[in-house]
């Protein structure tokens, strides 16, 4: 049995670590990883009418759907939703540091840089930047997700989404499911790209790239072997 390893999410708001990579969350959980996950932005703090009962119903929701994944840590940075660019890049960048300090995680996943949402492209940015290969970095790979409704409308300007990493989360697939029902409040009705349905044709689809049933898909952004 090969040793325990430690497994970072780091993501811009709550949903996104379902969304992207909540059943490969679960199955490094099931095999015995330890999970942690890191919000950086609250995630409701830029709509219209946001209250302190809105910011705890969207907390509850994150404890609720981590639960159903396995993941037993996180924490919350509570940055401002949709204004991360309002930061000096350093002032994001130094709590990753200090958290990688405590938690030296050997693989982190997070978003793409090409992401339409500028959270996530500063949280990828962030996230290369705390990583970078300096000596002594515990970080060994890095992967990059997919997140409907933001990295497919990242237009033709962006980078484009290519995965070469897959993880078969068919056995998974019922846990994601779970997650993905805490969030209910941020789902949609299908054709929404963020709806289950959507959602579900996605794993099947990337599921289908490599011959199996539900599957998520990532770009290998760095590997140190």
């Amino acid at each position: 049995m090969s040793a325990a390893k430690k497994i970072l999410a780091v993501v811009a708001h709550c949903d996104d670590e379902a969304l992207g990579c909540g059943g490969t969350l679960a199955r490094h959980a099931e095999e015995g990883d330890e999970v942690h996950v890191v919000f950086l932005a609250d995630g409701v703090g830029s709509r219209g009418g946001f209250n302190a009962v809105e910011h705890d119903r969207r907390e509850q929701a994150a404890g609720r759907a981590l639960a159903a994944l396995g993941v037993k840590h996180w924490q919350s940075l509570g940055l401002r939703d949709n204004a991360l660019d309002s930061y000096p890049l350093l002032e994001i960048i130094q709590p990753l540091e200090a958290f990688l300090r405590t938690f030296p995680a050997e693989v982190i996943y997070t978003h793409h840089g090409g992401d339409l949402n500028i959270d996530h492209q500063l949280t990828h940015r962030a996230v290369l930047t705390a990583c970078r290969p300096i000596p002594g970095q515990s970080v060994r790979n890095i992967f990059c997700f997919e997140v409907l409704s933001s990295t497919e409308w990242g237009g033709s300007a962006a980078v484009p989404f290519r995965p070469n990493h897959f993880v078969d989360i068919s056995k998974q697939w019922p846990r994601k499911l779970a997650a993905l029902e805490a969030y209910s409040l941020e789902m949609r009705n299908f054709p929404h790209a963020r709806s289950l349905s959507a959602v579900e044709a996605l794993a099947a689809l990337r599921g289908s790239n490599v011959g199996i049933t539900h599957a998520e898909a990532f770009m290998l952004e760095r590997s140190v072997w």
